[in-house]
């Protein structure tokens, strides 16, 4: 594990290895505020050794939640309670980034906003969202700024615009989505660059701020495109992820060794000089070492295997066992369960040794 434990910083942020816990949205209140057991989930998570976490998704206006249980960074006084979790964390030595987040036309509003109208089916049916006008994309693009203002206030690290997996972002930079003819549709990274412009006017020139951006908008070639925009516009790291889900063209050899969102990552990497993270698959320490140094990628995120072992990195660290997801059809995790089977297994072998 020579490379996985190695430092690694991003500006003035320095990290103990090169393992991210990413974000995984875990509710618990539905007012938007933080509850204690988000503070003990983080400050268990920090203690598991990562050398970054990055908040899950934060969202920046209360109509653009995914999920009626999320994090909300849309005023004020939520700063206390995000500040409670940045400090548990920061005594565990581990810097923490947050996710900042608008659902758009995926989300759970009753009139949700879209670049242009799009109809979206879901398990439930579908809905069209309403094509934004030049003052709601203004407005929105000011949510994020204000998000990012609040998180430099509550002490994070940096932040991570959530611009892929369908949300708002992504709907603007997927042309399959985003049918608009002005300079929102004909250049639709504009959308995002503004709010890059607008978060360094309002926060130190070290505050970090990066992108979850989809490899695949609806290309790889597209994927390509909008990192070389960012990296030029003054965007601090990607990670790289899917995009918009049900629009995508994902040609990639079935030959190749990890997932789609690896191989993504792969390519932006070797267009771009920032900091790239990769994820998606990866399921063991070893995994992790030989993606570093076959994909020439920065950081590795690990999700699920922190779900069921929040000690992860110290046990990969020692050699240990650190766990296995079993990918069932339905996380139980995610329905807060107590019967995770991956999380189940690992315990009871762990109390048997």
């Amino acid at each position: 594990m020579k490379k996985l434990f190695t430092e690694f910083s991003i500006k003035n942020v320095k990290m103990k290895n090169r393992i991210c816990v990413p974000p995984m949205v875990i509710g618990f209140r539905d007012d938007g505020y933080v509850a204690f057991e988000n503070v003990e989930r983080y400050k268990e998570l920090a203690k598991g050794g990562a050398g970054l976490i990055i908040q899950e998704a934060t969202c920046v206006n209360c109509d653009g939640k995914l999920m009626e249980k999320q994090l909300g960074i849309w005023k004020d006084d939520q700063i206390e309670g995000l500040k409670s979790i940045v400090d548990a964390v920061h005594e565990e030595g581990c810097p923490i980034f947050i996710q900042i987040h608008h659902a758009g036309v995926v989300g759970i509003s009753e009139d949700p906003i879209c670049p242009s109208p799009y109809e979206y089916k879901n398990y439930a049916g579908s809905v069209v969202g309403h094509e934004m006008t030049r003052e709601d994309i203004k407005s929105i693009q000011n949510d994020y700024i204000e998000a990012a203002r609040r998180a430099y206030e509550s002490g994070y690290d940096g932040v991570e615009l959530h611009g892929c997996h369908a949300y708002l972002i992504s709907q603007f930079l997927n042309k399959k989505v985003n049918k608009r003819t002005d300079e929102y549709g004909k250049n639709p990274e504009k959308f995002v660059v503004e709010i890059i412009d607008g978060i360094r006017k309002v926060t130190p020139k070290e505050f970090i701020v990066g992108i979850r951006l989809g490899g695949f908008e609806p290309t790889i070639e597209d994927g390509i495109h909008y990192a070389k925009v960012l990296e030029k516009n003054g965007i601090d790291f990607l990670d790289i992820s899917y995009g918009f889900m049900s629009e995508q063209e994902m040609h990639v050899n079935e030959e190749y060794k990890y997932s789609n969102a690896v191989y993504a990552a792969q390519k932006i990497k070797e267009q771009v000089s920032i900091p790239v993270f990769a994820v998606n698959g990866i399921n063991s320490a070893e995994m992790a070492e030989e993606i570093l140094n076959q994909t020439n990628v920065d950081i590795v995120d690990i999700a699920k295997g922190f779900l069921i072992n929040p000690n992860w990195a110290n046990d990969a660290r020692e050699g240990k066992d650190t766990g296995k997801c079993l990918n069932c059809a339905k996380c139980m995790w995610f329905g807060q369960s107590k019967v995770c089977a991956g999380k189940v297994i690992f315990e009871r072998d762990n109390k048997q040794k």
